[in-house]
């Protein structure tokens, strides 16, 4: 800019009542060669904003709109995007959209300790951080604040692509919990547990626990399950689906969930008969739809029919006066877990666990399930150590 473009210009004038007015412009052109225009109270103010402007349109990070937008409207902005976007099937769910509005209203926007109100030239990571600690002291936990800062990011990333700001406050921000918050290592019901449950169970309910309890597959890609996802001859099921709560079907939670899991022949065998006495046979239809042929909703399944299963179990026990308790209740969840753990006894190699639960990364694997592979070479270890010393 030159020496005229930087400098202030004081202005005054007279109002209608007479009142004598006086006023600190500063003119200036930004980097897309637009003229724009900033007016000040006091000479300080327009000076401090002059020189700080020169620094940002040198390092070519000054965004005009920055001062004038806030929090709030970049959100709305953000999540009118992403309406967009799940519109077009763009990777964007409605359940994540749903997600996306409940965080915004619920934290971001909150008029407490909510950012709605700054600007974006305001939101450094400072305010960011201090959002961030102001979620935690106000009881949330570590996981939605994650989310909320995570949110936080997204929008500005989308606030930089509109040219909005240039930079996005929000990287680097961490958010840290105590330690008995971190992720917590993986319980899987034991073979007694769910053998009594399939026991329990009718043809029904077993079937689908069978095979909830032999793949490990997550409820909702078990509900998008097609019969051509199944290959009889090699014993196998592709994974590369899943529907949510809503109904609506896409892709797997992440590029790793799509994947092909061995069937033992006890499975396939079990997945034979269900397809003989379904009435949804052809290849493109669901393997364990509802009445209609649509999508199990999982919510109703679990209510009616799972859950029911313990309820049923505990009056079972009560009515045959039997002194052993009813089996504790678990979450439809843990036949997955379950999987994943017999997997790894069978001796199955950390990667392999990795690709057939559909985990992101192996450290996904190992922080729930590392504790669950076994290593002779630990005691051996030890073992020699307390030789050397003598015990």
């Amino acid at each position: 800019m030159s020496s005229r473009k930087r400098s202030y210009t004081k202005r005054t004038w007279t109002t209608s009542k007479g009142i004598e007015r006086t006023a600190f412009v500063v003119d200036f052109v930004d980097a897309s060669g637009k003229r724009c225009r900033r007016q000040f109270d006091s000479k300080r103010e327009a000076d401090t904003f002059r020189v700080g402007t020169e620094g940002q349109l040198r390092a070519g990070t000054f965004r005009g709109d920055a001062a004038k937008i806030t929090a709030k409207e970049a959100t709305e902005l953000y999540l009118e995007y992403c309406e967009g976007r799940h519109q077009r099937c763009e990777r964007m769910t409605r359940h994540n959209l749903n997600v996306y509005r409940g965080i915004a209203r619920k934290h971001v926007l909150h008029p407490e300790h909510g950012i709605g109100g700054i600007t974006l030239a305001q939101l450094s990571a400072s305010q960011i951080t201090k959002f961030k600690d102001r979620l935690r002291t106000a009881g949330v936990s570590v996981s939605i604040t994650r989310k909320s800062v995570a949110f936080v990011k997204r929008t500005l990333d989308h606030a930089i692509s509109q040219d909005f700001v240039a930079t996005n406050a929000a990287v680097g921000v961490k958010v840290i919990g105590r330690r008995d918050e971190a992720t917590k290592k993986v319980t899987p019901p034991t073979k007694e547990h769910v053998k009594a449950l399939l026991g329990a169970a009718d043809s029904d309910l077993r079937t689908k626990m069978l095979v909830a309890a032999a793949t490990g597959v997550r409820a909702g890609e078990l509900w998008a399950l097609r019969w051509r996802h199944i290959d009889f001859g090699a014993c196998e099921v592709t994974v590369e689906t899943r529907v949510d709560a809503y109904g609506d079907e896409d892709t797997t939670k992440t590029a790793a969930g799509v994947r092909v899991v061995p069937l033992g022949t006890a499975t396939v065998q079990t997945l034979r008969e269900w397809r003989v006495k379904s009435k949804f046979k052809k290849a493109d239809d669901l393997v364990f739809p509802n009445t209609q042929g649509g999508y199990t909703s999982h919510h109703n399944f679990l209510r009616r029919r799972y859950n029911a299963l313990f309820g049923s179990m505990a009056t079972k026990c009560q009515e045959d006066d039997s002194k052993a308790p009813a089996p504790p209740k678990t979450n439809w969840h843990a036949f997955r877990h379950y999987a994943i753990s017999t997997w790894i006894e069978a001796g199955l190699k950390p990667k392999t666990v990795q690709t057939f639960a559909g985990h992101s990364s192996l450290s996904v694997t190992m922080d729930r399930y590392g504790h669950l592979f076994p290593s002779d070479d630990h005691k051996t270890a030890m073992d020699s150590i307390a030789d050397a010393l003598g015990a």
